[in-house]
Parts: structure tokens; sequence; C-alpha cells
């Protein structure tokens, strides 16, 4: 199932890229892996598929030590700061930085581990209670800030849209964030760059492909419906 279920979401990207012109390198599909055993995975990796999304540390930490090293792990959910020290040195990209205090977290560790964390900025762009993320209007603040923070640096925006039935719904949010990225962008800011749109999931990937995300996280679409009762 696991395999089928790749070919179809690559033939996806392929055509949503086709659509609007662009290359199908230009797109990263992050395996969203949340507890799913690791024998999926391993399916998943066997089929060639090397950028997995995990959205709790500890389900991150217990995968990376067990599966093959030249997995990218890419660290998708709510970050607690407390939680930051087991994660630094073992992830490719943090997408979920949303605070301050967060980013110095990651920075000090970083520091320790003499290494440099690459980030991005979790914007709230549909302005959801629910959600974690920057406000837009803050956004371009806040990343002048971070960014003069050592060890740690900022790739670009990432967005988890409203959950819909119809993706069109999500278009706005994503060519808004993509807005925003060009934005900040155009003011040359050091130790930035925005090369990196994480925007876009199972049910509104191809939507946010075409309105230029670089990676989609896609879980149910490639692992089925989440068990949470494990």
């Amino acid at each position: 199932m696991i395999i089928e279920n790749l070919q179809t979401v690559q033939e996806n990207i392929r055509k949503a890229c086709k659509n609007c012109g662009r290359a199908y390198e230009e797109v990263t599909l992050l395996c969203v892996s949340k507890t799913k055993p690791v024998g999926m995975l391993k399916e998943a990796y066997e089929f060639g598929m090397r950028e997995f999304g995990e959205n709790k540390v500890q389900e991150l930490c217990d995968k990376a030590e067990v599966l093959p090293g030249d997995i990218k792990w890419h660290m998708i959910g709510h970050l607690q700061r407390n939680k930051v020290k087991y994660i630094v040195g073992k992830t490719e990209l943090i997408h979920s930085v949303d605070s301050e205090r967060l980013a110095e977290e990651i920075s000090k560790e970083s520091l320790k581990k003499n290494v440099t964390t690459n980030i991005l900025i979790e914007v709230n762009v549909a302005g959801e209670e629910s959600k974690f993320g920057v406000s837009p209007d803050e956004t371009v603040s806040f990343v002048e800030k971070i960014a003069k923070l050592p060890a740690i640096c900022v790739k670009g925006l990432m967005t988890i849209a409203p959950f819909v039935e119809n993706p069109e719904e999500n278009r706005e949010f994503f060519k808004n964030l993509r807005k925003l990225s060009i934005d900040i962008t155009n003011k040359h800011i050091d130790n930035v760059s925005m090369s990196i749109l994480s925007m876009g999931m199972t049910g509104d990937y191809t939507t946010a492909i075409e309105e230029g995300a670089t990676h989609v996280r896609v879980g149910t679409g490639i692992f089925g419906v989440r068990d949470y009762k494990e």
C-alpha cells in the first residue's frame, strides 16, 4: 500500500509542477511518519524516500536511533524549549519556530554542540486561534530579530493551513505566505534566505505546489489514517 501511495503522491506532484511550469526537482516530499511504526518507514525508505517529518521530539529521536543514518529528519510539530537539547544536531530542519525564546534556546544549544541549525519561521497565515505561529504582520520584524542570533540560519517560512474539504479554499493562504517570503527576500537581511516554503499537506499539497511550495508534508496520503491509540 505504501509504495502505491508514494507513486500516486509523486505523480500528483509531477502534475502540479507541470501545471505551474515548475521542475519536479524543485519540490521536496516529506513523509510525515508521526505515530507510524518503524516498519512502515523502512518500506518508504526502501522505495527511495530520505526525508521524514516527525511531530514529537521523543518519536524523532527513537526512530533516528534505529533507522539508517542517511535519513534527513524534519521537526514539523510544535517544539517546547525544554526539548530543544534533544534534537539540535539531529535535524535537517526545524519547521516550527514561533517565538523569540524558542529561537534563543535553539541558538544556545547549537552553540553548545558547535553546529548550525537550519530553521523555518512558522506563520499562522490564516489567523486560526487553535494554531501556533507568528502573525503575518509580525513576521518581518520577528525574522529581523532572530536572524542576529548565532548558530542558527533562517531558511524560509512554514504554515499549517486550515483543514478544508476543498483545497482551493487554502490557495489564498499559500499565495500570502509566498508573498511574505518575497517581501522578506527583498529586505536582504543577513543570515536569512527564503529558499524554503513549507506548506501543503495530504489534502492540499498540489494547490500549495502551484503557489510555490518547496516542501510538502504528506502523512495520511502515504501511510494511511493515523492510529492515536498506540
